[in-house]
């Protein structure tokens, strides 16, 4: 009998396991709430992509191709009042000792080749009688000017050491606001230092500070001896270099603006083939189209710029422009900001031909000129300290 049950067990055992499995699979089959259905009706999940947790590699990819510059420049101070005195200068002339006085500044700069170029700021190396290049590895050395923009604040210098880390360049026309940036260069003459933040605006321009603007913009900490210095990506490609912050304290307040690569790139092309910028020129002077001119003009809703001065024998003057003319379109691209049409006539080759759609004296006119050459800034002299 004993056996007899613990024979009849077994099958008894098998069906119930196979019970449960067939309700775990299929509860409906029993009046249980599909599991299926459940999984259907859940919320699904989002995976969201996460960023590095370090961007030490990119890092050690840029640093060892940012410089740290010294610059020293010897300044006139001004005389003692004894030496204006009439009777003084009656006996001594104008032979008077002049007082200089050695004035240090710091800034970064950017290894941008293996044959010793680099890129800074003008305002780095503005008047500099001596610049001193630190690498990272501990080598410096003399640097010399090749050449400078100073409406776009750039300057290229020229080093001749061996084995240089040139930087690996980016795309600055391809960045967007949230990107990761990285600020490196040497504030406050601390040493090497890296921050780090994100790109809050492309584009940035009327802000004052150059001709040609057209920021990159980053909370990047930049503060003063970073100007130069290399803001780069989270994988260590070069898209700006650092020139100015808007801060009311003099430190980093999380608005700073660098230089596209792009537009460094060609200026130190030219500056290296030329021995200067560029760019295309009309001679004009413009100013905005306000609401009331543009009524007055009949040109309500319709983009424009005025003619406020005209260069004599300059291009425009050659092709018949005049003042008070209004201009719509430059080569078909409307006018409807000073600032940035002016800019695209400085992307044009001297030499080229453009066409200026105007309006004057309420009829639209065409008018054909031939680009001129921009001239060279007039050079800024040099104060002594009061």
């Amino acid at each position: 009998m004993l056996k007899a049950l613990r024979f009849s067990g077994w099958p008894l055992l098998a069906g119930v396991l196979i019970a449960l499995l067939i309700i775990q699979r299929y509860p409906q089959w029993v009046g249980l709430p599909s599991l299926d259905v459940n999984l259907q009706q859940a919320p699904q999940t989002t995976t969201m992509q996460q960023g590095p947790v370090s961007y030490a590699d990119a890092v050690t990819t840029a640093a060892p191709s940012v410089v740290n510059l010294y610059t020293t420049k010897v300044i006139n101070k001004p005389n003692h009042p004894l030496f204006e005195d009439p009777q003084f200068r009656r006996f001594f002339g104008d032979n008077a000792p002049k007082q200089k006085r050695m004035e240090s500044s710091l800034g970064s700069g950017v290894i941008m080749s293996p044959e010793g170029y680099l890129l800074t700021n003008n305002h780095v190396t503005s008047g500099a009688d001596q610049i001193v290049v630190a690498l990272k590895d501990g080598r410096e050395t003399l640097a010399r000017v090749i050449g400078s923009d100073p409406e776009t604040d750039l300057a290229v210098l020229k080093i001749d050491l061996k084995n240089l880390p040139s930087i690996t360049v980016g795309r600055s026309d391809n960045i967007r606001i949230g990107d990761v940036a990285l600020a490196i260069g040497n504030p406050f003459g601390v040493g090497q230092t890296v921050t780090m933040g994100i790109i809050s605006a492309t584009g940035r321009n009327q802000l004052g500070l150059n001709n040609y603007e057209d920021f990159i913009q980053t909370d990047a900490a930049i503060n003063p001896g970073n100007s130069g210095g290399a803001l780069v990506d989270a994988n260590g490609n070069l898209t700006g270099i650092n020139t100015a912050i808007f801060s009311k304290s003099g430190g980093s307040q999380g608005i700073g603006f660098a230089i596209p690569v792009k537009l460094a790139m060609e200026v130190m092309k030219s500056i290296i083939e030329h021995g200067q910028v560029i760019r295309g020129w009309l001679g004009i002077e413009v100013q905005p189209l306000s609401q009331e001119l543009a009524e007055s003009f009949g040109l309500s809703g319709r983009p424009g710029i005025v003619v406020a001065g005209i260069f004599r024998d300059g291009p425009a003057q050659k092709a018949g422009l005049q003042l008070g003319d209004v201009i719509l379109a430059i080569d078909g691209e409307p006018a409807g900001d000073g600032r940035r049409s002016m800019n695209q006539v400085a992307r044009i080759k001297p030499t080229d031909k453009v066409t200026i759609q105007v309006m004057r004296n309420g009829k639209e006119l065409k008018l054909t000129a031939e680009i001129g050459l921009r001239p060279p800034p007039a050079p800024v002299k040099e104060k002594e300290e009061e």
